[in-house]
């Protein structure tokens, strides 16, 4: 009898601490729409400058967190390029600015945070550890490929019901073929592929809808190329004016009608291609995949009702143009999640408007405003060619 009486009290306890933890986990996120109905991101992408990094780095971040006050902060990739023995330091240094503007943030790991010496998990906890309370990044599901492929959540203004929802995706370092050679860059692999619908579905079974989110990765998708260049006939080889991936061949001209910013190096995507991209489209509720990994493309096109956008580095150290350095804003409304708008906000642009910032960071405005007219000029001979790559598109 006493054994009857306990087996009852520990199955009514089991089914209370189910339900609470059910609970527990609609309401844990911290992400929310704010009270004016906006949710916003910023993307800040390769800012491997290394220990200590570029005191402008740190100032525009610190800066631009201060103007913008996002409700999250996505690292892209390639964050934190340092010596082993420096590797903590550097870490450490990156995310005290997000803590001390009581930020949280995330993060994607790109082909470089892993090659000093430190797996990205053990990098996952040293992000973790020095960001405490406002590092969202984990790697809930480790037997993934990679590390730190998760869906942050982002709840209703009031409330705990998820509208939107935020993806990141370990895109790798290397890729290499059946004999171990490295053939180029890696990408989101058939696992991550799988866990990401997965999640979706039962997104959508929870919330009784399809969530639309974003997605975050360090290197662009493959389907970037149909999107902004031209196919051309594979026997058609030209070298570097005819790139080649996933088996077709592409021409040098762009399709400058295709996308609006910076296209200023080819993209480089990974050598494999699984299906991520066909997935999402099949799925319907991803609006963009946001990469960096090209410090100096800066631009946004679309194939297939997916924005594909490429977000400039942060960098001072490593490669990149004055024209787009610096990071971007992305803003979602719970008056209409299935849409959102995004706003590339370059360091020197950034200095023309914040005198403070200019003078902190030692960056001269006129240097800055040649700087910012040579790229409006560049963007308006963009938009003037677009006129011939429509020409093109409607002879093909």
């Amino acid at each position: 009898m006493k054994k009857r009486i306990l087996s009852a009290v520990v199955a009514l306890a089991l089914v209370i601490g189910a339900c609470f933890c059910v609970s527990a986990e609609s309401a844990k996120s911290p992400l929310r729409f704010d009270e004016n109905g906006e949710f916003k991101i910023m993307h800040l992408c390769d800012c491997q400058d290394g220990y200590p990094a570029s005191e402008k780095m740190l100032k525009f971040i610190d800066a631009a967190l201060k103007e913008y006050q996002p409700d999250i902060v996505v690292l892209g990739g390639d964050n934190v390029v340092a010596d082993f023995e420096d590797k903590d330091a550097a870490i450490k240094e990156l995310v005290d600015v997000f803590v001390a503007n009581e930020t949280y943030f995330t993060l994607v790991f790109g082909n470089h945070d892993c090659e000093q010496g430190m797996t990205n998990d053990e990098l996952m906890v040293l992000y973790q550890k020095y960001g405490g309370e406002y590092c969202l990044a984990s790697d809930p599901e480790p037997e993934l490929h990679g590390c730190g492929t998760q869906m942050l959540p982002v709840l209703s203004t009031m409330g705990d019901r998820t509208e939107f929802a935020l993806y990141m995706f370990d895109s790798g370092s290397h890729a290499y073929d059946e004999n171990g050679n490295d053939v180029g860059y890696d990408c989101v692999h058939e696992d991550q592929i799988e866990w990401y619908k997965d999640t979706s579905k039962n997104l959508e079974a929870q919330e009784g809808k399809k969530i639309p989110g974003l997605a975050f990765q360090h290197i662009v998708v493959g389907e970037a190329y149909d999107a902004l260049f031209y196919e051309t006939s594979n026997d058609v080889d030209l070298g570097v004016l005819t790139p080649k991936y996933n088996g077709k061949t592409y021409t040098f001209f762009p399709r400058t009608n295709n996308f609006t910013g910076f296209l200023l190096e080819f993209p480089c995507p990974g050598y494999y291609n699984y299906g991520q991209f066909d997935a999402m489209v099949e799925r319907g509720d991803i609006l963009g995949i946001f990469s960096g990994h090209d410090h100096i493309n800066n631009y946004e096109t679309e194939l297939d009702g997916i924005k594909i956008i490429n977000t400039a580095g942060a960098t001072f150290n490593s490669y990149g143009k004055e024209m787009t350095r610096g990071m971007r804003m992305i803003t979602v409304r719970d008056s209409n999640t299935w849409e959102f708008e995004t706003e590339s906000v370059t360091i020197n642009g950034f200095a023309l408007e914040n005198d403070d910032f200019a003078s902190d960071a030692g960056i001269i405005s006129v240097f800055a405003m040649i700087t910012e007219g040579l790229a409006k000029v560049m963007l308006a001979l963009g938009e003037f060619s677009g006129l011939f790559a429509g020409v093109i598109d409607l002879i093909k």
